[in-house]
C-alpha cells in the first residue's frame, strides 16, 4: 500500500546555521578575471574585520577566478600570493578552472570549450593577441597554452578541492545534486550544476553557499545562498561574512 506523500516542514524554532564560535568566515563569489575588483573587495574585508572583535579568519574563494574579465593572470597571481602569505585561505575549483587546466595541459577539445566560455580574455592576460586566440585551431591553441602558460599557476588551480564544510555550511562552486548525500556528490555536479539545484526547495544537510549562477544581487534561499553577482560585467563582486549564526554581505560598487 502506498502511503500519501507528506512534505516535511522545518521547525519554526530551528536554529540558524552556524560556522561555529571560533572562526570568522569571508566567502568571495566568482571573480572572473576582475583583479581590480578582487583587490577592492579584499580591502573592504580588511576594513570590515578591523571593526569587529579579534577572531581567527578563514577566507574562501568559490572558484571561477579566470575567464571573461581582462585580468585572469593577475587574479591567479594574487590568489597565489594569498596562499603563500600564511593566512588561512581556501579555494574551491570552479568549472572555468576545470576547462583552463585541461586546455593548458594540451587538450584540444578542452581548448575549444575554454575559448567559447571566456578563455580568449584569459589568454590575452597571458600575452596571446585576442585575434589569434579567437581564430587559431583548437590544436594550435592548446599547444600555445602548453608552451606559454607557466605550470605553477596551473598546478595551483588543479589542487583546489570541490567542496569545503564549515560548521553547518557547505561551500561549493556550483551547487549539489538534490537527493544525493553530500559526501557522495560528483565533481561534475559540484562544478557545473544549475537547474536541479536552483529549483530544489527542500533543505540539504547543510546550508549551501555557492557561485556559478549569476543573480542581480545576493540570492538568499532557505536552503542555499548564491553570491555570484556577475562581477565581470556588473562591477559588483560580492563577499559574505559569517560569524557564529550571523551573516552579512560586502560588495564592490557597480
Amino acid at each position: 500500500m502506498m502511503l500519501p506523500f507528506r512534505r516535511r516542514k522545518a521547525p519554526e524554532d530551528a536554529p540558524a546555521p552556524s560556522v561555529g564560535e571560533d572562526v570568522r568566515v569571508y566567502a568571495i563569489g566568482d571573480i572572473h578575471g576582475r583583479d581590480d575588483l578582487f583587490a577592492q573587495l579584499l580591502d573592504r574585508i580588511a576594513q570590515d574585520e578591523a571593526g569587529r572583535p579579534p577572531l581567527p579568519r578563514l577566507l574562501i574563494l568559490l572558484g571561477d577566478l579566470v575567464d571573461r574579465g581582462p585580468q585572469s593572470a593577475q587574479v591567479v597571481e594574487r590568489a597565489m600570493e594569498l596562499a603563500r602569505s600564511g593566512q588561512h585561505v581556501r579555494f574551491i575549483k570552479g568549472n572555468h578552472e576545470e576547462m583552463f587546466i585541461a586546455a593548458a595541459r594540451g587538450g584540444a577539445q578542452a581548448a575549444r570549450y575554454f575559448r567559447r566560455l571566456g578563455g580568449v580574455e584569459t589568454l590575452a592576460s597571458y600575452g596571446l593577441c585576442p585575434d589569434a586566440g579567437a581564430t587559431m585551431s583548437d590544436e594550435a591553441l592548446a599547444q600555445w597554452m602548453l608552451a606559454h602558460i607557466p605550470r605553477d599557476p596551473i598546478d595551483f588551480l588543479d589542487d583546489f578541492p570541490d567542496m569545503l564544510p564549515v560548521g553547518d555550511y557547505l561551500f561549493v562552486h556550483a551547487g549539489v545534486r538534490p537527493r544525493i548525500a553530500l559526501d557522495a556528490q560528483t565533481a561534475a555536479d559540484l562544478r557545473w550544476i544549475r537547474g536541479d539545484f536552483l529549483k530544489h526547495r527542500r533543505p540539504f544537510d547543510k546550508m549551501i553557499v555557492h557561485g556559478h549562477s549569476i543573480s542581480e544581487d545576493v540570492d538568499v534561499q532557505p536552503n542555499r545562498i548564491g553570491i555570484d553577482t556577475g562581477a565581470f560585467r556588473s562591477g559588483r563582486l560580492t563577499a559574505m561574512g559569517l560569524e557564529a549564526d550571523r551573516r552579512w554581505f560586502l560588495q564592490t560598487g557597480a
